[in-house]
């Protein structure tokens, strides 16, 4: 039996039982492809359950002194600390993920957790002047209610905490449907380090259910007022169409067609670093990674010679042995579409400056030359360990390649000098791009999220707290108003 079989139940209402739907999804290992555990999934009752449960437990918990709330959020955290190899094993096993990346993940997760603690004592509001003699206007920030979450398989633990973390600690109630190949690590140890915790019995819900089945139901149910996706593009407009028809506020965090570009006096040694890591962690499903290198043509072929040397150097293979970068991609669909991308890239013209073997679903670092950005590998988001280098005659080329494409969520730019690098960023259509550094950042305390179709709203600190309150004006009228009629 599984080391993992006993995460085999749904936690809804503050209670750990078996969903009513009648299918059982196995959940693997993507590696090796082992069974981890079995769980019979929700169906949409357990969905009406789940949110119920939450609206009844956030009035508690929105008047439980904020203190109290701080202190049960910092448990959370403390309790974290303490099980940070469990969820680092489950993320090698479940996720596919390296050490390294398990070890960045929670990390991540632990920093956005302490973040959102200070949330209960931040909801401040404000007292301000009216044109009405005798009036003073205060503006509350409020909790916006309850909170339907859908996270994702890359970073499953990481990319719900950064949702579910701010959303408790602005006061919400929280429904959180996981992602069905990282139902463990995406939401039940979520469930259990909140629930030894202490928070209110209800209060945060994990529906582990098949979209195919409940269809529309998780976004659509009339308690959320807000829904948090972090997903594909596509599926991303079809909830910002539900939300929009239901009223309800939507935060989306979609897909990504990152580019860095490398300007003929950047630090060529540096950038190739860089590019290996902001392409290759995770075998590049972060939807930060880097989809697209744009080079000037001085220093291209310098430029191409230093990333794949480093590149080549790469471990690729089983994540359980320490010293590999490369995982396994998620499944094996992931892996047939990736090489239908290269394969259609390199029939279009481009050239292989970086080959491997792919074994199962272990995918080898892979680098294109004699790329354009008509091309598959420049137009996908490749969510893979895949990526074009493209050559560029000058700036202002590399400029206009970067802005064409529907996405912009991420970046870089390597420059000789910081400011000129700085300008260029600037012209960048993009929610976030860094000078001499790669695509994958993520701070607790900064303000995180994309342009165009990389989607709405922003995550991290202030903004987050913004994302999950509401804002309420009250009037005092201190003296009697004197009215026209």
């Amino acid at each position: 039996m599984s080391k993992f079989a006993h995460w085999n139940k749904q936690y809804i209402g503050g209670t750990w039982r078996e969903g009513r739907s009648e299918t059982v999804h196995t959940d693997y290992n993507p590696y090796d492809e082992s069974t981890l555990t079995q769980i019979r999934l929700a169906n949409v009752e357990d969905i009406d359950e789940a949110y119920k449960a939450a609206k009844e437990a956030q009035v508690e918990w929105a008047q439980i002194n904020p203190y109290q709330r701080v202190a049960i959020m910092e448990k959370a955290a403390a309790l974290l600390l303490e099980r940070r190899e469990e969820i680092i094993e489950i993320l090698i096993h479940e996720n596919g993920a390296s050490h390294l990346k398990a070890n960045i993940e929670a990390d991540a997760a632990l920093g956005i957790l302490k973040e959102a603690a200070t949330f209960p004592i931040r909801m401040q509001g404000k007292i301000m002047p009216s044109v009405i003699p005798g009036k003073e206007n205060r503006i509350y920030h409020k909790p916006a209610g309850v909170a339907g979450i859908i996270s994702p398989f890359n970073f499953p633990f990481h990319l719900t905490m950064r949702s579910l973390a701010p959303a408790l600690g602005a006061g919400n109630g929280v429904v959180l449907k996981p992602d069905l190949q990282t139902l463990i690590s995406g939401g039940l140890f979520l469930a259990k380090l909140f629930e030894d915790a202490g928070i209110p019995k209800g209060l945060f819900n994990v529906t582990v259910c098949k979209s195919a089945e409940i269809g529309d139901a998780f976004v659509e149910h009339p308690i959320p007022q807000i829904i948090s996706f972090t997903g594909s593009t596509p599926v991303g407009r079809h909830i910002g169409e539900l939300c929009g028809r239901h009223l309800k506020r939507v935060a989306l965090e979609l897909g990504g067609n990152n580019v860095m570009i490398v300007l003929k006096d950047a630090d060529i040694e540096r950038a190739a670093a860089a590019a290996a890591f902001g392409k290759f962690l995770n075998s590049g499903q972060i939807c930060m990674s880097l989809n697209r290198i744009i080079v000037e043509r001085p220093v291209y072929d310098q430029f191409l010679n230093a990333f794949v040397k480093k590149a080549s150097q790469l471990a690729y293979g089983d994540p359980r042995n320490k010293d590999v970068v490369v995982g396994p991609l998620i499944n094996h669909r992931q892996v047939e579409r990736i090489q239908k991308l290269v394969e259609q890239s390199i029939a279009a013209g481009a050239k292989y400056a970086l080959q491997g073997k792919v074994e199962g679903n272990v995918f080898p670092p892979t680098i294109l030359s004699h790329v354009t950005n008509d091309m598959p590998i420049a137009q996908e988001e490749i969510f893979g360990p895949a990526v074009g280098v493209i050559m560029v005659e000058d700036e202002e080329e590399a400029i206009r390649v970067a802005n064409d494409s529907e996405y912009g969520l991420s970046g870089a730019v390597h420059a000789g000098s910081i400011e000129h690098g700085v300008e260029v960023a600037q012209r960048i259509e993009t929610g976030m791009i860094h000078v001499n550094d790669q695509g994958v950042n993520d701070e607790p305390i900064v303000a995180f999220g994309g342009e165009k179709a990389s989607g709405l709203g922003r995550y991290g600190g202030e903004w987050a707290l913004h994302e999950f309150t509401t804002v309420k004006w009250i009037s005092v009228q201190t003296k009697p108003r004197e009215y026209p009629f």
